[in-house]
This record gives structure tokens, C-alpha cells and sequence, in this order.
């Protein structure tokens, strides 16, 4: 058997997420189909994340195996790029070490979320419609103390079958990308579910005056996902880049 990364990049709304369940089209699901149908072979592939209903990637890794290895992985994207759709791009397709893993072998992942305080019709299939008062300085200033933190319960799914809700946070920030459109950017070493819309929707209750920087800092302290603020909508949110020892996305 063979191993090969895929690079792909997928918008979420017509998906029901990342990972295959019954009865509903998901994008591991959609793809692989369309790499089984090519490779005449069943075809498992497994993901750098798990992202939920709504959610876009900018950039998703994920690995496959198959027998006897890929002759042509050129012809085998375009192949996939035109079996699965317009809301999926697969960008390439390279072997890589056999004990390779997507998910486990991930260095950092980094999380875009989006928002816009104007309204525009282009804007809000892949952008929060933002109150224009909101105070990014206050929320930046909260958003500081995710980087000294080290358990993210209070940002945690409950029932979450998590092993562990630790997480490092190397970067998070709001970002102002002009004309009143903002990003927030987070990059940790993993994820909860749900911790980064969760994490965003309490920096917004920072940013509209309902809570203060240092009961940001409480809610974080206090474990509890029932003290922080409620979950952003989905479809602003987008996986930006996975990082990896050995492999470079962005080359692809």
C-alpha cells in the first residue's frame, strides 16, 4: 500500500461537515465516492479535522492508501475536480511517507472567522454581519489571554467524548481588512469542537460591553462551557492551514 496526502479547500453550506454519517452528504463522503469511481477500488480517506455542518476550508489536508500507488496523481485531480462538484477543489495529490497521518502528524491548524459591519449581498454567505460598534481593540485585548491559556473546557462542546480539552494557543487576533470587514485568526497545536465559534462569540460579548476583559478571563477559569458566550453561525468560519513537519500545503 501507498500513501498520498490530498489538498483540497471546500465550502460548507452544502455539506452536513466534514465526516461521513448516514443518510446526509458530507465532504469526506463526496470525495470519496469520486476516489473510489477513479481508482476502481473502495477508497477511505481520513481528515486533518473534523469541521461541522456550515463550516468552509481554505485549505484541508487529508490521506489515502492504495495499492500499487498513483501513476499519474495530476490526472487523478482532475479526475476528482470533475466528479465532486463545485463546492470542492482538490489542488494535488502527493505520496508521502507510509505511516504519514493527516490528522495525528499535524503540527498546527490555523481558523479564519469572518465578519462585516456593513450589510452587503456578497459579503454574507462567508461573512458575520456585525454590529458597527463592536470595540476590536476590547476583544483583541481579551483575545490576549488565549495565548496564556492552556485548558479551553469553558470553549468545549458538551458531551464531547474529548480525551483532553487542552489546547496551546499560538496566535489570536482581530484583523482589519478594510471597508469595515474584520478577521479573526487563532492558530493552536488542536481544536475542541466548536471552540473557535464558541471563543469568538464570547470576544463578541467583550466587544459589544455585555462582559468585561476580566470576566473573559473568569468564563476561561471557570471551566464551564455554560458561562461563555453562545456559538458564532458556521459559515463565516473557515479552516485556513494545517501545518506538517515533512509536508507544505502551500507548494501545492
Amino acid at each position: 500500500m501507498s500513501r498520498y496526502f490530498i489538498h483540497l479547500a471546500y465550502r460548507g453550506e452544502p455539506f452536513h461537515g466534514w465526516q461521513s454519517q448516514p443518510n446526509a452528504v458530507s465532504v469526506q463522503s463526496t470525495i470519496e465516492e469520486a476516489l473510489s469511481t477513479i481508482m476502481r477500488m473502495p477508497i477511505k480517506i481520513v481528515g486533518a479535522g473534523r469541521t461541522d455542518a456550515g463550516v468552509n476550508a481554505h485549505s484541508m489536508v487529508a490521506h489515502f492508501d492504495v495499492e500499487n500507488g498513483i501513476a499519474n496523481p495530476d490526472g487523478i485531480v482532475r479526475g476528482l475536480n470533475s466528479l465532486v462538484g463545485r463546492d470542492i477543489a482538490i489542488y494535488s495529490i502527493k505520496q508521502v511517507p507510509d505511516d504519514a497521518h493527516a490528522r495525528f502528524d499535524a503540527t498546527s491548524r490555523t481558523y479564519h472567522y469572518y465578519a462585516h459591519s456593513q450589510k452587503s449581498p456578497f459579503d454574507y454567505p462567508l461573512s458575520w454581519q456585525a454590529p458597527a460598534t463592536l470595540d476590536y481593540d476590547k476583544m483583541n485585548e481579551a483575545a490576549k489571554i488565549l495565548l496564556t491559556t492552556s485548558d479551553f473546557t469553558s470553549f468545549a462542546k458538551l458531551h464531547a467524548d474529548n480525551k483532553t480539552n487542552i489546547c496551546r494557543v499560538t496566535e489570536a487576533r482581530w484583523e482589519p481588512l478594510g471597508e469595515g470587514r474584520w478577521v479573526f485568526v487563532i492558530t493552536a497545536d488542536r481544536f475542541l469542537r466548536n471552540m473557535v465559534r464558541a471563543v469568538v462569540g464570547t470576544l463578541v460579548e467583550v466587544g459589544r460591553g455585555k462582559i468585561t476583559v476580566e470576566e473573559f478571563k473568569e468564563i476561561i477559569d471557570a471551566k464551564d462551557r455554560c458561562s461563555a458566550g453562545t456559538s458564532m453561525p458556521g459559515h463565516a468560519l473557515f479552516l485556513w492551514n494545517v501545518t506538517y513537519p515533512y509536508y507544505n500545503s502551500s507548494e501545492s
